[in-house]
């Protein structure tokens, strides 16, 4: 008897642990459920609303932006008119100022020049010569170095301006991409991506051929059919950059 008592209670203590494991497990999952129906609200998280959600705001968002850089347009032209009246309209000043307006991108400038589209390749694409591998998605679509291969070649070139899609450049503008999507300057872009400059065109296209970066996407334009067009204007006007010209993050050293 005291044999069986003893082998019973060393049975019951050696199970013990298996049902605390058990009963956490339960109290896990239990929060994982509690957890997922938190952040779905009642909605099924599995399907693509929510990215659907997402991409619509992200294009409402830049639609604003886009409304804002409009709006501050205006009030900025509105703040020159005034600061050349209170100059009392002095042509030295007012001449220096103009200058300085055309060095920082914000007012408009016309002149010969060209534009630059690249596009991506279908999504279907097959090597268009022989010996080529079969690509890769990443070798179909336009890039954040590709698009700035093109902006720093014409920089090169001598451009006196560039304008990326509807947006003047500045000095502090950032060409920046996420997936196949450009952001610039708070605004969103799908390709084809355009790049307006102004400038003297013979010097403009040398800066362009001859850069060793775009010699690179060239190469996938030939096995891949990646998009690129180069367009030549007699006269075209970019607009002035609209947005602020602040600096937020910046500062002199020393």
């Amino acid at each position: 008897m005291s044999n069986s008592a003893d082998s019973t209670s060393t049975s019951s203590r050696r199970f013990r642990p298996v049902r605390l494991l058990t009963g956490g497990v339960f109290a896990l999952a239990g929060l994982i459920f509690w957890t997922s129906f938190n952040t779905a609200h009642g909605t099924n998280i599995r399907t693509d609303d929510s990215m659907l959600r997402l991409s619509d705001l992200i294009q409402e968002r830049s639609r604003k932006n886009a409304d804002l850089d409009d709006s501050a347009a205006g009030l900025r032209s509105r703040v020159d008119a005034l600061a050349r009246r209170d100059n009392g309209n002095n042509a030295e000043e007012n001449r220096k100022l103009a200058a300085l307006e055309a060095q920082a991108g914000t007012e408009k400038i016309q002149g010969s020049g060209l534009t630059v589209t690249l596009t991506d390749a279908p999504p279907n694409a097959t090597p268009k010569i022989p010996g080529v591998p079969d690509p890769q998605p990443n070798d179909l679509v336009i890039h954040q170095q590709d698009l700035q291969a093109v902006v720093n070649a014409l920089w090169k070139g001598g451009a006196k301006g560039i304008q990326v899609m509807d947006q003047r450049l500045i000095s502090t503008s950032a060409v920046r991409c996420v997936g196949n999507t450009l952001i610039l300057q708070g605004r969103v872009y799908s390709p084809p991506y355009k790049v307006t400059a102004v400038g003297d065109r013979g010097a403009l296209r040398k800066a362009l051929d001859t850069s060793p970066a775009i010699q690179n996407y060239l190469q996938y334009v030939t096995a891949y059919g990646l998009g690129w067009k180069v367009d030549q204007h007699d006269a075209v006007t970019l607009p002035g950059y609209s947005g602020t010209v602040d600096l937020h993050y910046a500062k002199p050293m020393g």
